[in-house]
Formats: C-alpha cells, structure tokens, sequence
C-alpha cells in the first residue's frame, strides 16, 4: 500500500471508523462560548479541564447523539494557539472511534499514513492519538480508542 505524493493512501489500511466521537472547535475563551452554547442552544456545557501537554483547556458538550469539544489555548506557542492566530476561531479537527487503537496505529504507520502519534496517549475524549493532516487532504484527524472513548 504505497502513499500517493501528498501521503494519501490508495488503498486501505484496514482501519475502520466505528462511530463519530466529536468535532473540535479553537476558540479564543472557552467560557464565554460555554455561555453561548448553553444560551442558544440549550445544550449542557459540562466541565472545563486543563490539557497540559496539549497546552489547552477543553470541554465535551453533548449534542443529541454526538459531541463537541472546545479548545481554548493557555500557551501563546501552542499548536492551536498557532492555528487560531493563522485561520482564526473555527473547526479544528474531527475525531473517530477506534477498536484497538494501538494496532490501528501501526496498521496506520505501516501503511504509509503520517501519524502524529505513533501511540495513543490520553486525552480528554479517552486514548488517543492524531493523524498529520498532510496525510488526509489538510484535515487533522483525531482517533480515540472505543474501549476508552468518553461520550
């Protein structure tokens, strides 16, 4: 399974999406999106965490079926920091469920497929671990691991 030039695949790597686990929004201050959320569109808000290696605080807000995170930077040379500054607030990657995570990851790899992560770590939404948008046509995918995912 060769990578095409932009690192796309052109053939599968026998990794399967089982469920949409949430799409993330950067945003410049959590709360007062919280506020809006909660405002307009009647959705609990739930709690805000602070991610330190991934240099945000974050909140999972349910909505029907699905979920939405919100990303806030709370380091100005953070990855979404950076993202913010550069395309402004807006939809920042999307997240699928996995089974088995680590053997995802390496059927990933061996496929050719850039990884961010090459093992899972833990997130907010559970185990796991991003694949580089260079990779998918300029998406950030995140994958988090069924057995860990919080919905």
């Amino acid at each position: 399974m060769a990578p095409t030039e932009e690192g796309r695949l052109t053939e599968s790597t026998g990794c399967v999406a089982r469920h949409f686990n949430h799409v993330a929004i950067a945003v410049r201050d959590i709360e007062a999106t919280l506020d809006f959320y909660h405002a307009t569109f009647g959705v609990d808000t739930g709690g805000v965490v602070e991610i330190a290696d991934q240099k945000v605080k974050a909140a999972l807000v349910r909505v029907g079926g699905s979920q939405l995170e919100f990303i806030q930077p709370t380091d100005e040379g953070g990855g979404v920091a950076r993202f913010i500054e550069s395309r402004g607030e807006g939809v920042h990657h999307i997240c699928f469920e996995m089974e088995g995570l680590p053997d995802r990851l390496k059927q990933l790899k061996d496929a050719g497929v850039r990884l961010i992560d090459e093992v899972p770590r833990e997130g907010l939404s559970g185990e796991i671990a991003f694949i580089h948008p260079k990779a998918t046509g300029g998406v950030l995918i995140e994958l988090v691991d069924s057995a860990t995912a919080r919905r």
